[in-house]
């Protein structure tokens, strides 16, 4: 057995929320590589929740997959822009799985965000402002991906027509 699927096995018969660092522990990888087997897991469709506790499978078939659709959108726009960005997302249904920006001498990065609610990107925002962290788009001049999970195309097709009447920069979709 793969470690995603071993992965898929572990989440699915929890009882409680595990969190990327002790999955790490268990397989002897990175949080990070973590992170990215489970966004490979949700990209093909298996219902893995994110929380500030951990990860877990909501209690259905441990197996059953979310029909779902997915899209990369690459946007610009400043700082103070996000909070209205993201919410404008998330009110149309929409889950914004992550966010990655290119760095010209260390490359891509890429961070798990997992917001499907008003309530995650407020509280990620109150964070950025209570902690004066600088967001990812900062290293980029704004520009920055993500990636974004939705039930039907309509949804996100409806989301980037608000963000585009809002102002702003949509510059790549895929």
């Amino acid at each position: 057995m793969d470690r995603r699927e071993a992965l898929i096995n572990i989440l699915g018969e929890g009882e409680e929320p595990i969190t990327g660092a002790d999955l790490a522990r268990r397989f002897g990888v990175t949080r990070q590589v973590i992170v990215k087997d489970i966004a490979v897991l949700r990209a093909k469709g298996f219902a893995i929740v994110a929380t500030p506790q951990g990860y877990f499978q909501p209690k259905q078939h441990p197996h059953q997959r979310t029909e779902r659709v997915f899209r990369v959108l690459t946007i610009q726009h400043t700082p103070e822009q996000t909070e209205e960005e993201l919410l404008t997302l998330v009110d149309a249904g929409i889950e914004v799985l992550d966010v990655s920006v290119d760095h010209p001498i260390y490359g891509e990065f890429v961070a798990s965000l997992m917001f499907s609610s008003r309530r995650d990107v407020l509280a990620f925002t109150k964070s950025v402002r209570d902690y004066s962290a600088p967001l990812l788009l900062s290293l980029s001049g704004g520009i920055h991906r993500h990636t974004l999970a939705a039930r039907e195309e309509a949804a996100i097709d409806e989301a980037v027509h608000d963000l585009l009447r809002k102002g702003f920069a949509i510059l790549d979709e895929r």
